[in-house]
Formats: C-alpha cells, sequence, structure tokens
C-alpha cells in the first residue's frame, strides 16, 4: 500500500482542503510542484477526461501514485457552462475569479432559472499506466446570486448561494465547507472505493 501521493493540482486553496482531509488517513498528499511538473494541458470536454489526463501525467513525472481533480461549476440554464471552462470562463491569462464571476453573471442576467451546481471528479492512478484508476465525483447544488457575499472560498465561492443555509460558499467556516463540498463528497467516494479495493 502507498502513503504518499502526489497532488495533479497547482492551486493552493485545493492543496489545502486535500491535505486537511487525507492527514487524520495517514496519507501524505505532496504537491506536484515538489517534483517540478508542469501543468497539465486540459483538452478535453470533460471533466473525467481531464482529471485522468492529469493524474496520468503527474504518476509519469513523479513516479509515484497520483490524484487529480477536475472541477466546475455547471448551470442548467447555460447548457452545463462554464463547465470544465470554469477555471478560465472570461478568458484572459491569467486566470481571473473575478472575471469569470462578472461574467457569469451577465450570462444569467436574463434567467430566470439560476439554479447551479458544482462538479468534482477525483481521478487516483497507483501508477502512471494504471488500468483501473480509482474515480469519483460529487456534486454540490445551489443558485447563483450577482451579488458577491463572503471572504472564505475561492473561485465562484462568493456568488454560490445555498438555501439550506441561507448563505453562500464563502461564508461557510473552513470545517462546514469541507464536510459538504462536491470536493468532499467526491473524496468520501473514493476514500470508499480505495479500502474496497484492497
Amino acid at each position: 500500500m502507498f502513503d504518499r501521493i502526489v497532488l495533479a493540482s497547482g492551486n493552493a486553496g485545493k492543496l489545502r482542503e486535500f491535505v486537511e482531509m487525507f492527514d487524520p488517513l495517514g496519507y501524505e498528499i505532496l504537491p506536484q510542484s515538489q517534483f517540478s511538473i508542469p501543468e497539465c494541458p486540459e483538452p478535453y470536454g470533460t471533466f473525467v477526461e481531464n482529471a485522468l489526463a492529469k493524474a496520468r501525467h503527474a504518476a509519469k513525472n513523479s513516479g509515484l501514485p497520483a490524484l487529480a481533480d477536475d472541477s466546475g461549476i455547471c448551470v442548467p440554464a447555460l447548457g452545463g457552462a462554464p463547465g470544465v471552462l470554469s477555471a478560465r470562463y472570461a478568458g484572459g491569462n491569467p486566470k481571473s475569479d473575478t472575471a469569470n464571476n462578472a461574467k457569469l453573471s451577465a450570462d444569467l442576467a436574463d434567467c430566470s432559472d439560476k439554479s447551479c451546481y458544482y462538479v468534482c471528479v477525483l481521478v487516483l492512478l497507483r501508477h502512471e499506466n494504471d488500468p483501473q484508476p480509482v474515480i469519483a465525483e460529487g456534486f454540490w447544488h445551489g443558485q447563483w446570486r450577482n451579488q458577491a457575499e463572503g471572504t472564505n472560498g475561492f473561485g465562484y465561492d462568493p456568488h454560490f448561494y445555498l438555501p439550506k443555509y441561507g448563505l453562500t460558499v464563502a461564508q461557510l467556516s473552513e470545517k462546514m465547507k469541507n464536510a459538504e463540498s462536491h470536493r468532499a463528497q467526491a473524496l468520501c467516494e473514493l476514500l470508499r472505493k480505495i479500502e474496497m479495493s484492497h
């Protein structure tokens, strides 16, 4: 069994969340930057294909098991957009959360249906050529709010409103977010599958 996993991401927020979730289980999560692994291209139209590509890239370049997450926000009224393009929805280099949020608010201005959901697909590869990747997904449903509220989050969190709590994701405590998020749900499923597979 392995105890060290490379996280195929350069996102500091994601790294912190995964380290917190894996730590009690005895897994050490290492950022791919520690191995000087360059960002992997994400040319695919689905979360699962992009996550697989990122995990394979990190496993190949580190020689260790690799975990990749591809996640984003989907809006039914926009045919599922931004979807896999969530991080770069407004275009632009570097990526800008502010620009992405402004574009989504503008695109939804004339829509009566403001429902949206976060998607997270996790892929764990034991090695680069693992024929049976462990794949898990999680969903978190909410409503889009034009008015940003809260500072505890990143990406679309300040606009992602949870009617159940009367708060945006960015207003939740770290503990609540880590217990309920799309990433937390995907991770629970992933860990269950890992335990079943050995």
